[in-house]
């Protein structure tokens, strides 16, 4: 899940009860049965012309009838109707296990899992996530139809990932919890806001909670080359009394445990949604001194037990259909620019975005490898104690 992660739990004990489940499921693995069906040929197939087109991917993803996805929560990035309109158009169950989880633990699965027909199909990850998982050889090359439309920037040469929804690191406040929402980083360290300054999640296993990082190191001199800015401004957070160590979840934001959420927009902006009729009047704000945006990552497991239903939920996600469900959701579809010049992007849900103003930039593959580490070596010291 990861931009992206994802991807929403009180995700610390998820992410403990995760890790024991997947060690469990390691101790006494289970051999691949209904994966084989798909055959030798889907899991080689690099796009759905090696299989004979999309007509007999579909007939072979049918044949295996089973997708395992996981950590694809439905209110993220408007995944439960991605998951039922898939279901709908193709008749495949789509088994969504640990929705809570973030991106680690799905590199986790598979590498936990490898050979096993419970083992994850496809993954939704973090970019840094996912650059990492190729690093790693544990992803198959695919091209869906339209990998060609999608920023070269955004997708892996080799087409072992590639971008498919984003968005930009926010502010999400509870307007009736705190009196003066903030609307930047600099504001977040002002004492008014003492044990309410929440993250979706923890910035080593969480695409959202680095996104958040290097927004905070963009707003305090920081850049894509320089994240360290980041860890010290959370650091001052904790020392000022403002952080606040639950992870945000639509729960905590629901309950009013997380007044003050840093979190990707549409996320944030889904929960102004989804709890307005419940007296939440959550406000969400793009910090005016940390712009930072990122994508979330697709990619298929190279060792995936249901290969020709893990390229068909590819081809679907990136179809008009299944970007804009994404926009619909208030994530910004990577397919977009393309989908804006040919007519077939959803108007109305492009006009209900948060408005942004200039374009966005993104840190190289080798950039984030150096964030990534630095936040892994730093984090725990930032906000320890």
């Amino acid at each position: 899940m990861n931009l992206f992660s994802a991807r929403t739990a009180a995700l610390a004990g998820v992410l403990t009860a995760a890790t024991l489940a997947l060690s469990a499921c390691g101790s006494a693995p289970d051999s691949v049965t209904s994966g084989s069906t798909g055959g030798p040929h889907a899991a080689t197939a690099t796009s759905a012309q090696d299989l004979g087109g999309m007509d007999a991917l579909v007939a072979a993803a049918k044949k295996e009838g089973v997708l395992n996805a996981i950590a694809l929560p439905r209110d993220w990035a408007n995944y439960g109707a991605v998951i039922d309109g898939f279901t709908k158009k193709y008749g495949i169950k789509v088994n969504d296990e640990n929705p809570d989880g973030a991106s680690q633990d799905e590199i986790n699965a598979i590498t936990s899992r490898k050979g096993q027909d419970r083992a994850p199909d496809v993954v939704d990850l973090g970019q840094s996530f996912a650059l990492s998982a190729a690093q790693q050889g544990l992803l198959a090359p695919y091209r869906v139809a339209p990998f060609d439309d999608i920023p070269a920037t955004q997708r892996d040469t080799q087409a072992r990932w590639y971008n498919d929804y984003g968005g930009y690191v926010s502010i999400g406040c509870d307007a009736k919890r705190v009196k003066e929402c903030p609307q930047s980083f600099a504001d977040l360290l002002k004492p008014q806001y003492k044990g309410q300054v929440a993250m979706n999640g923890n910035p080593t296993k969480s695409g959202s909670a680095f996104g958040g990082v290097f927004a905070a190191a963009l707003a305090n001199k920081g850049s894509f080359d320089d994240i360290q800015p980041g860890l010290d401004f959370f650091a001052k957070l904790k020392k000022a009394g403002n952080y606040n160590p639950v992870e945000s979840t639509p729960a905590t934001v629901e309950k009013g445990e997380t007044p003050i959420s840093i979190d990707w927009d549409y996320l944030n902006a889904g929960y102004a949604d989804e709890f307005r009729s419940k007296g939440v009047d959550w406000k969400v704000a793009i910090p005016s001194d940390g712009q930072y945006a990122q994508y979330y990552s697709q990619a298929i497991n190279k060792d995936a037990p249901h290969p020709a239903a893990a390229r068909l939920w590819e081809e679907y996600l990136y179809s008009a259909e299944g970007q804009n469900l994404f926009l619909k959701g208030s994530a910004r579809p990577a397919l977009m620019p393309s989908m804006t010049r040919s007519g077939t992007v959803d108007s109305a849900a492009a006009a209900r975005l948060p408005q942004v103003d200039g374009t966005p930039s993104f840190p190289t593959e080798a950039q984030l490898d150096k964030a990534k580490q630095v936040v892994a070596q730093g984090w725990g010291k930032a906000v320890a104690g």
